[in-house]
């Protein structure tokens, strides 16, 4: 099996989600957040190509606005940042529409993206699916991203249940999804990590239902 060329692409670790109502809930930023700086370690010293993604708002945006602090990366991973890094700047949830990331990837002759960052209920999301049309492979590590909880006029669900219904859909169907660990340990060795597919995940579904 040929190893998959990946790229890390690090969605929007920006301080909005430190507090405030995107603090992010499960797993806790406090978990989060290491997995997130192992990845990118794992990443530099697989010389990697990295992606950092930062959401713009807006000037005068309730949240990520460009001129205010909750703008900023998180500084651990600031810290890190190389000159290496591709810089991108959203306005949607899907890092792809509006960027130039997608032409910059076929540049790089990436065919598989490992997903980290905030938040997998949004921008995780929608950048795995969109990428399933793109004819990118999806990696997502469920302990390097995060969810927070919400309640609207359509019901009610708080950021664990969220973050574990979302990362088995992605799994289904988007993406593989696994821990920072496991990827890393992939990566080192050039190797691809197992996915899983609808019909196989609809039928180990059903099976678990009437148990």
């Amino acid at each position: 099996m040929t190893p998959p060329r990946r790229a890390l692409v690090v969605v929007d670790i920006q301080q909005e989600y430190v507090s405030g109502p995107l603090a992010i809930q499960h797993p806790p930023l406090a978990d989060s957040l290491p997995q997130i700086l192992r990845a990118l370690d794992a990443a530099a010293d697989a010389r990697l190509p990295v992606v950092v993604v930062q959401h713009d708002g807006g000037e005068g945006a309730p949240i990520f606005d460009p001129t205010q602090p909750g703008f900023a990366l998180h500084p651990d991973v600031e810290a890190r940042r190389s000159d290496t890094w591709k810089t991108v700047v959203k306005e949607y949830s899907s890092v792809f529409p509006g960027t130039d990331l997608l032409p910059w990837l076929r540049e790089q002759g990436v065919d598989t993206i490992t997903l980290v960052g905030f938040m997998s209920n949004n921008c995780v999301l929608a950048s795995a699916v969109e990428a399933e049309a793109l004819g990118l492979a999806v990696e997502v590590l469920s302990d390097a991203t995060g969810a927070i909880h919400l309640t609207n006029d359509a019901g009610s669900v708080d950021a664990a249940s969220l973050h574990r219904t979302l990362m088995a859909l992605l799994h289904s169907n988007f993406a593989t999804v696994t821990d920072t660990a496991t990827w890393a340990a992939a990566l080192a060795a050039g190797q691809s990590l197992p996915g899983d597919d609808l019909v196989a995940s609809a039928t180990r579904g059903t099976v678990s239902a009437a148990s």
